[in-house]
């Protein structure tokens, strides 16, 4: 989300906007939202209520106050965002950033805006690419997004609705990227995806030729670049953790000793309720491997308790493995 606000950001940089902390007076008002849960979307109707009594007032003293919502929400949402919050004059979700300034041009001329289609095709060639002095000004570290959705379809998951399928960012563009960050100062970079492990391109092979690349691969590349020192890595699922990727942790001094791999539960009954599709052995047995290629690794995960159906005997069987 601080990456997509980024995106955002430097988006609207073109149009001459600069961000401010004074929201009462701002010309422009972008909500970034989340919906990975439910209760997210109802906070984000109730600040839209207080920024229109801010739209309202601004509006009785002959000023503009534009009002969008981007992310998820409005991704999920739609035009349910405008129906229920008419103060709204655009709704962006996270596929089409790259349009904003298209959009807010048509908002300027009297429009209501939806802009929630999955413009898959394009959506990596138009990544805003920030200045040397911003990227300075932003510090050591730095995110770089190589893949966007998820096809894994967890019961409990919105991921897949409201980012699209898996599409994967070309080798070329994340090589150069990484290494234009690293010749503005960054020595720290991130890699993002909703699911990144599952990251797959076309990269270089012996003779000339192409072969397809897992994200253990693309770590070994990015680790030649001159001066990135520290590399990471989120969010992850186990079933995409391969045998290059773990071999990445053993053999690349630069990739961070820190995993974070959500496992959700630890009863196979409620794992199979998930469609995780993995089982808590699988995961216990991976988590063996990893610490066999890298014994100092730290590992972090995320759990789900209450899920629909679940006994106290699930629950106790999460705790065994946390245990």
């Amino acid at each position: 989300n601080v990456y997509d606000s980024q995106r955002m950001t430097d988006a609207l940089a073109a149009d001459g906007y600069v961000a401010t902390d004074a929201i009462a007076e701002a010309d422009l008002v972008l909500l970034n939202t989340c919906h990975i849960r439910e209760k997210a979307a109802e906070k984000v109707y109730s600040e839209l209520g207080r920024i229109r009594e801010m739209k309202a007032e601004r509006a009785r003293a002959g000023r503009e106050m534009l009002v969008g919502v981007a992310g998820c929400v409005a991704q999920a949402e739609g035009s349910e965002i405008i129906r229920r919050s008419p103060a709204v004059d655009l709704v962006i979700g996270p596929q089409t950033y790259h349009r904003l300034p298209d959009v807010l041009a048509r908002v300027r001329r009297g429009e209501k805006i939806v802009e929630t289609d999955y413009a898959i095709e394009d959506k990596f060639e138009h990544l805003p690419q920030p200045k040397r002095a911003e990227i300075i000004r932003r510090g050591v570290t730095a995110f770089l997004t190589v893949q966007e959705g998820c096809d894994k379809f967890c019961t409990f998951c919105v991921v897949p609705y409201t980012r699209g399928s898996e599409v994967s960012r070309p080798v070329a563009q994340i090589v150069a990227e990484a290494e234009r960050l690293a010749q503005a100062g960054v020595r720290e970079v991130t890699l993002l995806g909703q699911n990144v492990n599952a990251w797959h391109g076309e990269g270089e092979a012996k003779g000339g030729k192409t072969e397809e690349w897992g994200l253990g691969r693309l770590l070994f590349r990015l680790a030649e670049i001159p001066g990135l020192a520290r590399l990471r890595y989120t969010t992850s699922h186990p079933r995409d953790m391969d045998d290059e990727l773990i071999a990445a942790h053993r053999d690349l001094p630069a990739l961070m000793p820190y995993l974070h791999l959500p496992v959700q539960s630890g009863s196979d009954r409620i794992l199979k309720a998930m469609n995780r599709r993995h089982t808590a052995k699988d995961y216990l047995t991976l988590l063996d491997r990893i610490r066999a290629a890298r014994s100092d690794i730290a590992l972090s995960g995320d759990f789900i308790v209450g899920f629909p159906g679940e006994t106290d005997a699930d629950f106790e069987a999460t705790m065994d493995l946390v245990r």
